[in-house]
């Protein structure tokens, strides 16, 4: 493949390297920039696009990801903003109206309930869907809103109210084996890879539960081959893992490097909207919650233990650590397992662990586009300590790598959208929120690019082209409503993976 006429956007936040703004050749090889210069003449039957003065950056990724969650929701009842019980019911009424008649299980997803003025009930969802089995997953992920139809499908005792956590988790794998794009996802998948390429995403890290490392290389046989997947396993497949020695890296496609091994996952505490996330101190008014402070899903000595293995066998951790004591406690096992990886989420943090997770070498894998999500349930029941939320300015300040994704379904899976978040934290026509944490484009775009740093000889193949420069200077207004507008609008013209052409408007 050999790109012409690219200008090259420096990459690496406030340290970018000065690069000449004159449009150059590039040459992929072998899955490789190979070389750049003013002008490159093509080899016979080499592929050639005119990038015609067009940006290049490095491929774009998501760090943290449900992809088969993702790609499904898009086929699902869509209960994104609704900010009642009665509002979620009147969308399933609706929706159950405007389909065949039949027993066949429904699915919903994307409600939040933390700040409605009571949690769902069984009852309030029997009274509009009768006999069809109806479930309705959370914006967070976290817990689940069944009725009683499909209480009894997936062969689970009569309840009050909604599933959480554990159980939630542990319903989850029968709830996909019900449904038949669960069971096959490849065209769902297939369709959520290419309007993430639209975006300029080359690669995901996959935190599918069910330990995504096992389906990859069916789906690749399947033709689901144009994205680089880090597929993660969770601590009840850790043996097999050992089993099959694989390490954190390794290919799991014979001759097909872009699907790799990824790292152990551990989900130690819960979430803010299901307020189960492990804190230091009380929620908010949290007098009436079984459990003021969240709590963690397993002892730190456990997490300890469980990460000491993976590092055994050949695998770096990434940890879910949410409230400000589960991220001490992660802190403490990266500690003392001498493990490596990543901090998922980091979202509550006391000020004295963010140069601990500096020094500890530590990335902080955060979703930026949360911070709009949670703005207003986080001022209910953490409004005495919104200052250390999405902490970003700060973590970069203090020296802490971050990767930036959006935990999708949770956020779309959209690295523009988590950039604009990131740099104007508001989602509205409300001022930023906590505006001393932003940090700049290009830092986030540097936080958006798997640490490639800016495109060069020796870079992998992945290269995305833009219409427009993402490093604008804004002047005055760096950090605006006007920057972050520009951000999320910003126009994809060619993605490039291992330089395979897996998306053009040229």
């Amino acid at each position: 493949m050999l790109v012409r006429q690219a200008r090259l956007v420096p990459i690496g936040g406030r340290a970018a390297p000065v690069v000449d703004s004159w449009p150059v050749d590039l040459r992929i090889e072998g899955g490789r920039v190979t070389e750049i210069a003013p002008v490159l003449s093509p080899y016979a039957g080499e592929q050639v696009i005119d990038a015609g003065g067009r940006w290049a950056i490095p491929g774009l990724w998501d760090a943290h990801t449900h992809p088969v969650m993702w790609a499904l929701t898009q086929r699902r009842i869509d209960l994104i903003g609704v900010t009642s019980a009665a509002e979620t019911v009147s969308r399933v009424r609706d929706h159950l109206h405007g389909i065949p008649a039949g027993d066949g299980l429904v699915l919903g997803y994307g409600h939040r309930s933390a700040t409605w003025s009571a949690p769902p009930t069984v009852a309030e969802l029997d009274a509009v869907t009768g006999d069809r089995p109806v479930v309705l997953a959370s914006g967070d992920g976290h817990n689940g809103w069944l009725n009683s139809a499909a209480l009894r499908l997936l062969g689970l005792p009569s309840r009050a109210g909604a599933l959480a956590e554990e159980e939630w988790y542990a319903a989850y794998p029968r709830l996909e084996a019900l449904d038949p794009d669960s069971a096959d996802p490849t065209e769902a998948l297939r369709d959520a890879n290419t309007a993430a390429h639209a975006k300029g995403v080359v690669g995901i890290v996959d935190f599918e539960f069910g330990s995504s490392f096992r389906t990859w290389p069916e789906r690749v046989a399947r033709g689901l081959d144009s994205m680089r997947i880090r597929a993660a396993t969770y601590a009840d497949d850790l043996e097999q893992v050992a089993e099959l020695g694989l390490r954190t890296g390794d290919p799991l496609v014979p001759g097909h490097d872009l699907v790799t091994m990824g790292p152990l996952k551990v989900i130690s505490d819960g979430s803010l909207n299901t307020l189960t996330a492990w804190c230091c101190d009380p929620y908010v008014g949290a007098d009436h919650l079984e459990h003021p402070r969240g709590l963690p899903n397993l002892p730190v000595e456990d997490l300890t233990r469980i990460m000491l293995r993976a590092k055994e066998i050949g695998l770096t951790a990434a940890i879910h650590a949410i409230g400000d004591q589960a991220v001490a406690a992660t802190l403490d096992a990266f500690e003392a397992s001498g493990q490596s990886g990543s901090m998922e989420h980091a979202q509550l943090v006391r000020w004295d662990d963010v140069p601990r997770l500096a020094r500890a070498g530590i990335t902080a894998s955060v979703q930026p586009a949360h911070a709009l999500d949670d703005r207003d349930v986080s001022e209910q029941w953490w409004g005495d300590r919104t200052d250390r939320l999405f902490a970003l300015r700060s973590m970069v300040d203090a020296g802490v790598t971050l990767a930036m994704g959006s935990d999708a379904p949770v956020a779309p899976l959209d690295p523009w959208l988590a950039m604009a978040a990131a740099v104007h934290r508001s989602g509205d026509d409300r001022p930023a929120w906590h505006p001393e944490q932003a940090i700049t484009g290009a830092e986030a775009l540097a936080a958006s690019t798997d640490g490639q740093g800016t495109v060069r000889e020796g870079s992998r193949g992945d290269v995305v082209l833009l219409d427009a420069d993402p490093l604008r200077a804004f002047g005055d207004h760096e950090g605006s409503g006007e920057q972050a507008a520009y951000l999320r609008r910003m126009p994809v013209a060619a993605t490039l993976v291992a330089g395979r052409l897996v998306h053009s408007t040229l």
